[in-house]
């Protein structure tokens, strides 16, 4: 079924979870979220980015909404890190049930103007809307992007920006990076930038660039209060990963021969991420 964000992570933050947004950007990739999802009864939000709509085109979504709408399992459809006003307007139009306006990288007051735009835009049409505050990190493997250096959300400004601007849930920066990090690059998370954020901000906080961090660090931020937590590079490279284990070792180009390994593959690493979030089990909450 087809769940709004703000009641998916109304959920969730009331019992204490965070719900998995993991990026979708072919049929196979789908399956596997949804699958699992399906399996381990959690909710789970179908995320998809501008680049990856670009590749699956605007008619592969009539199958990405009849598959969630018929599943038991909450799900919500979502645009990650829309770039522009146009961006979520293709979203929303498309039929995406709630979208991500992302002008961290634009001066405040600017970033404000349009995100803020965008959430009187897409609430008309009763879709939701994710802010972002602050800068995601850049591993260089991954299509969300990020930035070199990390601007850290700043508590009292999350404050204002989620008044100003109406948005539904936040994306705040406390030193994650997109992708998978260099093995020489140890990621740590600054909680006592999250904790200040919650004390400050009442709707539900988002973490992005979750692939790759330590486990423990992330369960310690769904203790604090994230509720939504975004992971694509962790299952995309599980996923291609035994594709080429099979390609490797064998000469085929059967879809139903390559494709059914490289989906449990991801499976393994959705499990592993919603048992990580607390989500597992959590449907019969909605």
């Amino acid at each position: 079924m087809l769940v709004r964000m703000s009641e998916l992570l109304r959920v969730a933050k009331v019992e204490k979870f965070a719900v998995g947004a993991f990026n979708v950007s072919d049929s196979s990739l789908l399956r596997a979220v949804t699958e699992e999802a399906e399996a381990s009864n959690s909710p789970a939000i179908i995320a998809i980015h501008p680049d990856e709509l670009k590749f699956i085109t605007d008619e592969f979504m009539a199958y990405v909404i009849e598959r969630t709408k018929k599943s038991p399992i909450p799900f919500t459809i979502h645009l990650d890190h829309g770039g522009s006003f146009a961006d979520v307007m293709r979203a929303i139009h498309v039929g995406f049930n709630s979208v991500m306006i992302d002008g961290s990288r634009l001066p405040y007051d600017e970033n404000v103007a349009l995100t803020k735009k965008v959430v009187e835009a897409a609430h008309a049409a009763g879709v939701c809307v994710e802010g972002e505050l602050g800068t995601i990190g850049n591993t260089g493997t991954s299509i969300e992007g990020g930035v070199s250096e990390i601007t850290y959300t700043e508590p009292t400004q999350a404050e204002d920006f989620v008044k100003v601007t109406g948005v539904d849930s936040l994306a705040v920066a406390i030193g994650t990076a997109h992708g998978i990090y260099p093995k020489d690059v140890t990621p740590k998370l600054q909680m006592y930038i999250l904790k200040a954020i919650t004390a400050k901000v009442g709707i539900p906080i988002v973490l992005h660039g979750g692939s790759a961090n330590p486990d423990n660090e992330i369960a310690e931020a769904v203790k604090i209060g994230v509720q939504k937590i975004n992971i694509s590079s962790d299952m995309k490279f599980a996923f291609f990963k035994k594709a080429r284990e099979i390609l490797s070792t064998q000469e085929c180009w059967e879809p139903n021969v390559i494709y059914p390994q490289c989906i449990e593959a991801a499976r393994e690493v959705i499990r592993f991420k919603m048992n990580l979030f607390g989500s597992i089990g959590m449907a019969k909450r909605y």
